[in-house]
């Protein structure tokens, strides 16, 4: 009695010993850089799409121009390189082009292209469903094909689509 008492210890206590030196944790996930964790804001794991409409709005100025773009739309990417898109635009976006960030905070970027906004330093901030885009358009720059002016400061407030 007292071998097979001392045989099934032998065994609880190997049982535990193995357990206990089960496999190790995982090894936990490097902490994203800046540049990640911004580029995931404006793009999520690849592309996002921020529109006016739903409860967007954009100022010039001070003054509310969310008539102007009330089905303006932007999708930036980030799956094979920087790119972006924009519908309803006004005129004031290109329609495609790419972009890149603007100096090395991380909290603005700038459009390529021809339009206004284009070589810009747009500021963004990202809370939730929500981004902000503030930028300004100096004097110079201020005309389209020389028919209305677009100088001013802009703020865009997007909701994700």
């Amino acid at each position: 009695m007292k071998k097979a008492l001392l045989f099934w210890a032998f065994i609880g206590i190997s049982s535990l010993i193995l357990i206990s030196c089960g496999g190790s944790d995982p090894e936990p996930e490097p902490e994203k850089t800046p540049e990640e964790k911004a580029t995931e804001a404006l793009t999520g794991t690849g592309s996002l799409t921020w529109t006016v409409a739903g409860g967007g709005s954009v100022t010039r100025g001070g003054t509310t121009v969310t008539d102007l773009y009330q089905s303006f739309e932007l999708t930036l990417s980030s799956t094979s390189s920087k790119t972006y898109t924009s519908s309803n635009n006004n005129d004031l976006f290109d329609n495609s082009g790419n972009w890149t960030f603007a100096g090395s905070n991380f909290d603005k970027f700038s459009l390529s292209g021809a339009q206004p906004a284009a070589g810009r330093e747009i500021s963004f901030t990202r809370t939730g469903d929500n981004l902000r885009l503030q930028f300004s358009i100096p004097v110079p720059r201020a005309r389209l094909q020389g028919t209305h002016a677009v100088a001013g400061d802009y703020v865009f407030n997007l909701i994700l689509k």
